[in-house]
């Protein structure tokens, strides 16, 4: 008894997901995601004064999303850009959230302050901001941008 094998039909779907291409809609989608992102965190810490660093797990997985959006495809170039997104938005979170800290007491608008903070005295702040529980969320946020952006 002979078994017939099947000829290989693909379905539109497959064929559709291996022509994708990265268009300049997949970089806008990946840069809005990123800092619309963090421009949440900044707002939503800066409402409440708190860190809130859970939220760069959310961040994590919002930019997953936005590279699967933008057509990127799977494999470890996903990952690493997830990774590299969700590094930014943990650093431009926190130096919004240092900035407008100090510039709230100064009198100055976020936007300003942020121009006016320089890396040495950001980096002392964002040190004395985050707690051990802190790092640990942003650490988690690094493994679920790997694992949700592959």
């Amino acid at each position: 008894m002979t078994v017939a094998r099947p000829t290989e039909q693909r379905s539109p779907a497959s064929a559709d997901r291996r022509e994708r291409r990265i268009t300049p809609f997949s970089w806008l989608l990946l840069l809005l995601g990123t800092f619309g992102f963090a421009a949440f965190w900044v707002l939503f810490s800066v409402a409440y004064d708190h860190q809130f660093s859970w939220m760069a797990v959310f961040g994590a997985l919002d930019i997953a999303w936005m590279l699967r959006l933008g057509g990127w495809r799977p494999g470890p170039r996903r990952a690493a850009l997830g990774l590299a997104a969700t590094v930014v938005i943990v650093v431009v979170a926190n130096w919004g959230i240092a900035s407008s800290q100090v510039g709230a007491m100064l009198g100055l608008d976020p936007l300003e302050a942020a121009t006016k903070l320089g890396p040495h005295f950001a980096w002392t702040l964002i040190q004395l901001a985050n707690t051990g529980t802190d790092l640990a969320w942003l650490a988690a946020a690094a493994v679920a941008a790997v694992v949700a952006s592959r």
